[in-house]
C-alpha cells in the first residue's frame, strides 16, 4: 500500500497498491467522489507508465488536478522504489 499526500486539489490523499508494475485498489481521500471513483476504475490493472503519461499535466485548479496528482503519486512511488534499492 502506497500513500501520497496531494497538493493543490480537493482530494487530500491517494492510496494504491502495485502488483507486477500495475495499479490496483486506487482510492482518493476527499475530492469529487463520483469522478474519482471513475478514475480509479479506469486505471485499475493498468501499467504504471501508461497511467502516468496519460494523466500527467491535466489541469483543474491551482495548475494541477486529481488525475495529475495520481501521475505525481506514481512518480513518488517509483522514486521510493529506487531509494530502497540503494
Amino acid at each position: 500500500m502506497f500513500t501520497y499526500f496531494t497538493s493543490g486539489t480537493c482530494s487530500r490523499q491517494i492510496i494504491f497498491e502495485v502488483e507486477n508494475n500495475k495499479l490496483h485498489s486506487v482510492k482518493f481521500i476527499g475530492g469529487c467522489s463520483g469522478n474519482l471513483q471513475g478514475v480509479s476504475k479506469l486505471v485499475e490493472g493498468k501499467e504504471l507508465d501508461e497511467v502516468q503519461k496519460l494523466l500527467e499535466g491535466i489541469k483543474c485548479r491551482n495548475n494541477t488536478s486529481c488525475p495529475d496528482q495520481l501521475s505525481k503519486a506514481i512518480t513518488a512511488y517509483k522514486k521510493s522504489l529506487e531509494e530502497n534499492i540503494k
